[in-house]
Formats: C-alpha cells, sequence, structure tokens
C-alpha cells in the first residue's frame, strides 16, 4: 500500500508591518539646504532645483534631523548611528510584525536580516536578540550587499527556509538607513540625486508554511545578474562613508534589459503582464517607475501604490518594496502579484504572491 506523502509545504505571508525613524525630511526643505550646499558647483542651484522637482518626492524619514546633513561626518560616526538607529527601528517593525501574527519572539525560528546601509558584525540579528527575547537557538540568516534588490531576494530566502523546515516560523527584517550614506563635500552629480531621493525605513514580515498558517501564498522567484554591469549601482566605500553609484543608463536598462528577463519568469510561470493581477514595483526613482510600466506595458500613471510609496517615504532601497506591497495588500489587491526589483550586481528580483 502506498504510503501518503504531505503535500509541498505552502509558505504564507503571516503579517507585515513597516517602521521608520521621527524625522520628517520634506523635499522643499532639502532643496533649500542643497541650495546652500551646491550654489557654487554645476553652474550654479537653478540649473540643479529640477532634480528636486522632478523627483515627486514630497516627505522622506530620516534617523537624523536635516542640520546633521551640512556638517561633515566620518564613516565610523556614520556607522555608529546605523547600528543604534537601525536596531530600534527593527525592533519596532518586528514587534508590530508579532503583534499582527499573535506571536511572541520565542515563537520564531529563524530570522533573516536584510541591510546594505552600514556595517554591523556582530550582524544586527545578534543585535537585535540583546533587546528582544529571541531563543537562543534562533537560526540567523544576515544579508548584505543587494541593495535595493534585498527587499524581493530576503524575501524569497525566508520562503525557503519556511519551506525546508515547515513547523518553524521565519522572521524577515528589512533595514535601509539611506540618508545616513550623504556627504555634504561630495560635489558629483549621483551624490546630488541621492539628496533629492533616498529615505530611511524598515519592514518585517512573518512567514510560515505551517498547516495552521494562513496570508498570501509566496510563490516562485528568481534572480538574473547581468554580466559586466559592476559598475551600474553600489557603493564606493570613501573615507568619510558609503559613496552612491548610479549609473544615468538605469531607466533604459530597465526598459530594454530587464522586460525579456520579467517576460521569461511570468511566461515560466504560466502568466503574460495581462495575467498579473498587480504589478509590486520597487520605485528607484520616477524615470525608473515610467520605465517600468513601459516595460509591462502598462498606461503612465499606473503603478499608482508604488508611485505613492516613492512620494511618502523616497526611495529606502531594500525596504521600499515591502511598503508598495503593504499598501496593496492593505487596499485588497488581488494576486497573482508580481514584485520586481533591481539592485547592485547589476540584478533583478522577481517574485509572485498570490493574495
Amino acid at each position: 500500500m502506498p504510503s501518503a506523502h504531505r503535500p509541498e509545504p505552502v509558505p504564507r505571508l503571516e503579517s507585515l508591518a513597516l517602521a521608520w525613524p521621527p524625522h520628517v525630511l520634506r523635499q522643499e526643505d532639502v532643496a533649500a539646504n542643497g541650495a546652500e550646499m551646491f550654489a557654487t558647483t554645476h553652474g550654479g542651484f537653478e540649473r540643479l532645483a529640477p532634480i528636486y522637482r522632478n523627483a515627486l518626492i514630497e516627505t522622506r524619514h530620516s534617523c537624523v534631523p536635516i542640520e546633521w546633513y551640512l556638517k561633515p561626518h566620518s564613516f565610523s560616526e556614520r556607522n555608529d548611528l546605523f547600528l543604534e538607529n537601525a536596531v530600534k527601528v527593527l525592533a519596532e517593525a518586528a514587534g508590530k510584525a508579532l503583534d499582527q501574527a499573535g506571536l511572541e519572539p520565542r515563537d520564531i525560528g529563524a530570522i533573516v536580516v536584510v541591510s546594505t546601509t552600514g556595517i554591523a558584525t556582530p550582524a544586527l540579528d545578534a543585535r537585535l536578540m540583546q533587546v528582544m527575547p529571541f531563543r537562543p537557538d534562533v537560526r540567523r540568516l544576515p544579508i548584505f550587499g543587494l541593495g535595493c534588490a534585498g527587499g524581493v531576494v530576503g524575501l524569497a530566502r525566508a520562503a525557503d527556509l519556511a519551506r525546508s523546515r515547515p513547523d518553524e516560523r521565519v522572521l524577515l527584517l528589512v533595514v535601509e538607513l539611506c540618508a545616513l550614506t550623504f556627504r555634504a563635500q561630495d560635489r558629483s552629480k549621483s551624490n546630488l540625486v541621492a539628496t533629492a531621493l533616498f529615505g530611511d525605513g524598515a519592514a518585517a514580515a512573518v512567514i510560515s508554511s505551517r498547516d495552521d498558517a494562513i496570508g498570501p501564498a509566496l510563490g516562485a522567484s528568481r534572480e538574473h545578474t547581468w554580466p559586466d554591469s559592476l559598475d551600474v549601482m553600489g557603493w564606493d566605500v570613501a573615507d568619510d562613508g558609503l559613496k552612491v553609484v548610479f549609473s544615468r543608463d538605469i531607466p533604459t536598462l530597465v526598459q530594454n534589459d530587464f522586460r525579456p528577463v520579467a517576460l521569461d519568469f511570468l511566461a515560466g510561470e504560466g502568466l503574460t503582464p495581462a495575467g498579473v493581477g498587480g504589478f509590486v514595483c520597487h520605485p528607484g526613482g520616477a524615470k525608473v517607475i515610467d520605465a517600468l510600466e513601459a516595460c509591462f506595458g502598462l498606461s503612465q500613471g499606473a503603478l499608482t501604490h508604488t508611485r505613492a510609496i516613492l512620494r511618502d517615504h523616497g526611495n529606502m532601497s531594500a525596504a521600499t518594496v515591502l511598503f508598495v506591497l503593504k499598501a496593496m495588500l492593505d487596499d485588497g489587491v488581488e494576486g497573482p502579484l508580481l514584485l520586481t526589483t533591481l539592485g547592485p550586481g547589476f540584478t533583478a528580483a522577481l517574485m509572485l504572491v498570490e493574495a
């Protein structure tokens, strides 16, 4: 008599919570500070002002007040601020996610932490264990270096862990304090763009394949890294901090090179863009959103949730796509949902979520 086989475990998103630090950066205030700092470079501030207007951002959040950005700071000072504030905002997000799921820290079997805007050894998960009572045998997976792609890759890794041990719950934590990387003495165009774009934020999610798990199902995922693309996006390490690297060709790469990768992923899952219930896209910037809409054959302005998160929070690197996902789930958007991010590598990360 054949033995009964247990069905393939299905990882589910049991909860998803967000957090951000207390200081609000209003774009008009940032632009005014930019006028003070950059007036004598790049042909005067009037030539630079459109960067702030065209970013389509109204507010962002920061772990330090706006005055902090007007002064030089060492790498060690920045990283100390990163460690202090990353743990604080992660603890808030984790507490919210656990409360939503009706769980305690001791109920978590594994923690996945994604971040690329600071250096932490011991890792952020170990530091969080000093302020939240997780079990001492909790499995830990810190992930560094994925930049904006980290939100989807982290969710996929957490789903893999939950699938491999279906009796355990996995806590995914994503935190990026991008605004700390602004360097006042750097007059490069990339640094200026960063002042108009980056914000701070965190997300936490409980993921489980347990029989009693409820919530959206986490489906297939894929990553694609293009050859000879290390200079498209990332950090250079300078004496005073992390120096942002942006290629001006990113929107073109999205429209021309990302499209076939995304279509091939969807085809492998028996889908076309027309069959996707919602596009959960990381808003790298206004031009990138335009390119993503063209990529999927959407009308301009169709990515309303992506645009709203960019407007209210800016680009929070890896955390941003989870802000978009929560907004869409809260609004009752039905799946399949396609999550997309692009990050250093140059790497695309995609994932399907059945809401």
